[in-house]
C-alpha cells in the first residue's frame, strides 16, 4: 500500500479542518471541552496494572523530525533481540490527553514485546499533570491541526524510510485516538492498520473514503465525550463505503483502558488490547 503523497495542509483544507475556519475551530473546543468534562476529577496516577512486555526490550529516546523549525521528539522501542536498524513492522503511538507520559512509554514497551517498532510521538511537548494543563496542551493541538499532522507524517516517515518498516500501523487513546483515525484517513499512502481507542470520530463520507486501511475501534457505552451513536454512524458510512471495520462498544467508561486513571476497566481493556495485537499481526506482519 503505497499510493501518490497527498499535501497535508491540502487535505485539511478540503476537509474544513484548517486553523481560523469558525465551524471546525467552534467544533474542536466543544471536543475538547468533553474530554476535560470527562478527565475532570481524575489525576494521571502511578501505573495501577503495570504489564511488562512478552520479551526484553531496548528503548530510546529520537528526533524523528522538525516541524515548524522545532525537533519532533520521541520515544522509541524495539525486541532488544533485533538489531537497531532491523526492518521490523512500525507502529505510530499517539499519546492521550495527558500527553507522552509514563504510561504512554510502558505501553510503547508493551507493544515493543509483541516484535514491533513502536514510536511514541510527542504531540504536546510537555507533560500534563492536572486536567487544565492537558485541556490547554489539547487545545494548542486542535488550533493547528495541519502542524499535528505534519508531526504524524513525520513519524510514519521516519520509520518508514530512515528504519525501513515494511509496513506501518498507528494506534492511539483518547486525544490519540481520534488523531489516530486522521492518520489512517490523511496517510494513507502510509498507514497499513490503525486502532482507534475513544477518539473524536468522523461521519462526513467524503473524508472516510479516504480510508484505505484495516480500522478496530474500541468505545466505552458510558463515554459521555465520545457519544455511542456517534461512533455507530461513523461505522455505518465506512461499512456503506465497503471499508474494513470492526469496532467494539464496552460497558465501561472514556479512557476504560488507562491502567494510570481512574477508569481503568481490567477486562474491557484486556479485550480490546487482545482485539489490537490481532489487527496489527494480521496486517503489519504478513
Amino acid at each position: 500500500m503505497r499510493r501518490e503523497v497527498v499535501m497535508i495542509s491540502t487535505l485539511f483544507l478540503a476537509a474544513g479542518c484548517a486553523g481560523g475556519r469558525g465551524g471546525a475551530a467552534s467544533e474542536d473546543t466543544a471536543h475538547v471541552d468533553a474530554m476535560a468534562h470527562e478527565h475532570a476529577d481524575e489525576t494521571p496516577a502511578a501505573n495501577a496494572s503495570a504489564s511488562e512486555p512478552r520479551q526484553e526490550v531496548a528503548a530510546e529516546e529520537v528526533v524523528y523530525g522538525t516541524v515548524g523549525g522545532h525537533e519532533l521528539r520521541g520515544y522509541m522501542t524495539r525486541p532488544a533481540s533485533a538489531r537497531a536498524d532491523a526492518p521490523l513492522p512500525g507502529v505510530v503511538m499517539i499519546h492521550e490527553w495527558w500527553g507522552l507520559n509514563d504510561n504512554i512509554r510502558m505501553m510503547a514497551r508493551r507493544l515493543a514485546g509483541e516484535g514491533y517498532r513502536v514510536l511514541a510521538v510527542d504531540m504536546y511537548g510537555r507533560v500534563a499533570t492536572t486536567p487544565a494543563e492537558a485541556r490547554a496542551a489539547m487545545m494548542e493541538v486542535m488550533q493547528n491541526r495541519p502542524a499535528g499532522m505534519q508531526n504524524l507524517q513525520a513519524a510514519a516517515e521516519f520509520l518508514g524510510t530512515r528504519m525501513h518498516a515494511p509496513k506501518i500501523g498507528v494506534i492511539g487513546w483518547c486525544f490519540g485516538g481520534g488523531w489516530s483515525l486522521q492518520s489512517a484517513l490523511q496517510l494513507a499512502d502510509r498507514i497499513d492498520a490503525a486502532a482507534v481507542y475513544y477518539g473524536q470520530p468522523v461521519t462526513d463520507q467524503t473524508q472516510l473514503a479516504r480510508l484505505d486501511a484495516p480500522l478496530a475501534g474500541f468505545f466505552g457505552l458510558r463515554d459521555q465525550g465520545i457519544p455511542a451513536d456517534s461512533v455507530r454512524k461513523m461505522e455505518s458510512e465506512l461499512k456503506s463505503l465497503g471499508k474494513t471495520v470492526d469496532f467494539h462498544f464496552y460497558d465501561a467508561n472514556h479512557a476504560f483502558a488507562n491502567p494510570s486513571g481512574q477508569s481503568y476497566n481490567a477486562e474491557a481493556a484486556a479485550d480490546a488490547w487482545t482485539r489490537t495485537l490481532d489487527l496489527f499481526a494480521r496486517n503489519l506482519k504478513h
